[in-house]
């Protein structure tokens, strides 16, 4: 039955339901806030909407249409809301909203360069729907990781910078001495210089039942759907390193047991999370252990575990899955144009332009990047002082 306005369905723990709120708010559009933990019949709804699966934040429109877990891309798109910037040529023009992006963003808008941030989702990128922060120097106690891309998007706004929070980038090419940066929406952007930014995904394992159960018992982010399983006997979390470990260590709030499963013969996460997952009484690591197959009708019912050494295998049934196996790169929109490793990853120099003059690139796209927020936000003030150099020796009146 359509809603007199719109409803947002979803949990206080979801960083998605904060985005797609924040983005509403931003545009002054109205709307009711479900939570979906207090409230069994919405959880239904969501679940029927969805063909059984739990999906937040879904939202519904006032003709009775509805969104699951859009972007704020999608958000615009669904209401209209322009995602044109102010103008068509920009000194620089970044590609991707997170701590690199948004970095080199602020320190190119202090050197009086003109600058433009085009993000698909919500500024701030991963770190922005990590559940905390404890590595970044300068919080000593931490950061959520909606609080952490708050304050760098207010910091770059501050320096001029301009950004479109809803507009995915389809295509970046070479024309003449100026490049052309393309949205979905069909606008186009001419820039003096670009810095690709965009991020990555998280990877998927490709086995059999996987897409099937992709939020009805397979997950990709513990904070957006953790609070869904509480009081659940067992949770499994697929990886070894440190964004297994450190979800694994979020969904012991909800679950008796939380089993990390591993290719590997050790975790390869850092030494502090490594000692906090085997200290931790409601976890255990069941290592040289890959995921054959899931198993269930309309949601997951059971796991099969395979063994790589002995082949053996074993079926468990956790109440759900949370794969967390590495990152995929956002490049495919380059594909045929800057050069890209085998992985998908951006080649660049040590001055990290690419082989394209007059396109750099920084984070966690770039090939060789430690994938670590400080890292970059570091690469994106290196990018920057590049790019101020190139646009010097290009043309003297960038800055003026």
């Amino acid at each position: 039955m359509p809603a007199e306005r719109i409803v947002i369905y979803g949990t206080t723990w979801c960083p998605a339901c904060k985005r797609a709120k924040r983005f509403l708010g931003q545009q002054r559009v109205q709307y009711d806030w479900v939570d979906v933990e207090q409230d069994p019949q919405a959880m239904r709804l969501i679940e029927e909407i969805n063909q059984g699966k739990q999906v937040v934040p879904t939202i519904i429109f006032p003709d009775g249409s509805a969104l699951a877990e859009p972007s704020n891309a999608d958000l615009a798109e669904k209401l209209s809301i322009p995602t044109k910037a102010q103008r068509d040529h920009y000194d620089l023009v970044v590609i991707g909203g997170g701590p690199a992006g948004l970095t080199a963003a602020l320190y190119a808008a202090r050197e009086g360069i003109d600058t433009l941030v085009i993000d698909r989702a919500g500024l701030g990128g991963q770190a922005a729907v990590t559940e905390r922060l404890d590595n970044f120097p300068g919080f000593p106690e931490g950061v959520s990781g909606a609080e952490f891309a708050e304050r760098l998007t207010k910091q770059a706004e501050r320096f001029g910078v301009e950004a479109l929070a809803a507009a995915e980038v389809v295509g970046c090419t070479c024309e003449g001495r100026y490049h052309c940066v393309r949205t979905k929406s069909g606008e186009e952007y001419g820039a003096d210089a670009v810095l690709l930014a965009p991020g990555s995904t998280y990877r998927r394992l490709k086995v059999p039942g996987e897409e099937d159960f992709i939020g009805a018992g397979v997950h990709f982010c513990a904070t957006c759907d953790g609070a869904f399983y509480k009081g659940a006997e067992q949770l499994l979390v697929v990886g070894g390193g440190n964004s297994a470990g450190e979800e694994g260590l979020f969904l012991t709030r909800f679950a008796k047991k939380v089993t990390m499963v591993t290719i590997d013969p050790a975790l390869t996460a850092s030494d502090i999370v490594a000692r906090k997952v085997k200290e931790h009484p409601q976890m255990e690591v069941l290592y040289r252990t890959t995921v054959a197959e899931f198993r269930g009708d309309k949601r997951l019912e059971s796991v099969v575990l395979k063994n790589v050494d002995s082949g053996q295998t074993q079926e468990v049934r956790p109440a759900a899955v949370f794969v967390f196996i590495g990152l995929q790169p956002n490049t495919k929109f380059l594909e045929g144009g800057v050069e890209l490793d085998k992985w998908g990853f951006i080649v660049t120099s040590l001055t990290l332009e690419t082989n394209v003059p007059g396109v750099f690139a920084a984070g966690d796209a770039r090939a060789g990047a430690t994938k670590q927020a400080a890292s970059a936000a570091g690469e994106g003030a290196t990018a920057a002082l590049m790019i101020r150099e190139y646009l010097k020796e290009r043309s003297p009146h960038a800055q003026a």
